[in-house]
């Protein structure tokens, strides 16, 4: 089968300044851990630039405006909230990842790709329709779920995000569609505040899994084997889509949820083989967090291979 890498240079010159966790060399490692040594089978595509239409299926056009109107000189940096930080070259960036994800669906439903690994920043699953918020400026997975419906008139897309902070920005633009499920493991109470079990969806079409800090790799498994794949599988979704943050690992310094890198093999493989029963087996990933450099590029690795399913240990 063939995995499709989708990413783009221009996500390397997003400049969050010094000391922010979410900069470049993150993605720096993800792209050498999938280097053409050990990865030689890769099909290896540049993500396009999005266009206003695509961000508008997902956000508010005033948002979109927002963000293209972006203006920061070469060099400097300007704070949109606490957290969320931007550069002269954070538009093309994030134009790149919300492209990268349009481009992976279109590669999987044209049978060019059995599934996709966007590595691009910045994240996206913090992003709510009208506001930037939590490193994210589009919500690129909310962008590809639109895309899917609009350009493939598909009808029952899912989210799977097992990222340690909660998706609220994709939560909060999946709530009132039947046709679009989200179901996430995350860290509880923790950034952003969202996330609790009790929060349905308009539809009972959004699944939540909230953990404690601590509680490792049995619960993590536990919630998704018990409550997160079943609630998927009921979904049968057409197309599935992983928010792929790698923050839950125990090495990760802003977090405490202490996964380990089998962990994100066992849930992917878990993924794969839900798409294999209800989705002709696609899938598109879009990396999100992950901010220990080591445990982000072995669980990029672990990921990517575990996106060929159970076949050789080298891909083929």
């Amino acid at each position: 089968m063939t995995i499709a890498l989708v990413t783009h240079p221009a996500c390397l010159d997003h400049d969050t300044g010094p000391g922010h966790p979410e900069h470049a060399d993150r993605l720096r490692a993800v792209l050498a851990a999938l280097g053409e040594e050990r990865f030689p089978n890769l099909l290896r595509l540049e993500a396009p630039r999005a266009v206003a239409a695509q961000l508008e299926a997902a956000h508010s056009a005033q948002h979109v405006a927002r963000i293209m109107g972006i203006d920061v000189p070469q060099g400097a940096i300007a704070a949109l909230d606490a957290d969320t930080i931007v550069s002269a070259g954070s538009v093309e960036a994030a134009l790149r990842a919300a492209g990268g994800a349009v481009l992976a669906v279109d590669l999987v439903m044209e049978g060019k790709a059995g599934a996709a690994f966007v590595a691009v920043r910045p994240p996206g699953h913090h992003a709510e329709p009208g506001r930037a918020m939590g490193f994210c400026l589009f919500n690129n997975v909310a962008v590809a779920a639109q895309h899917a419906r609009s350009r493939w008139a598909l009808r029952r897309i899912a989210v799977a995000d097992f990222d340690v902070h909660h998706g609220n920005g994709t939560q909060d633009a999946f709530w009132d569609d039947p046709e679009l499920f989200f179901a996430s493991t995350h860290q509880s109470p923790f950034y952003p505040g969202s996330g609790d079990r009790h929060e349905r969806g308009a539809a009972n079409n959004i699944a939540n899994a909230p953990l404690a800090a601590g509680s490792g790799s049995e619960a993590f498994r536990r919630a998704w084997r018990d409550d997160l794949l079943p609630a998927l599988d009921a979904f049968a979704p057409e197309l599935l889509i992983i928010s792929a943050g790698f923050d839950a690992h125990r090495r990760d310094p802003l977090a405490q949820l202490m996964l380990d890198t089998d962990d994100y093999a066992w849930i992917t493989g878990e993924l794969v083989a839900l798409a294999g029963r209800h989705a002709r087996g696609r899938v598109i990933s879009q990396l999100e967090g992950g901010y220990d450099l080591t445990a982000l590029a072995e669980c990029s690795a672990a990921h990517v291979q575990a996106l060929y399913g159970s076949g050789s240990a080298t891909p083929s």
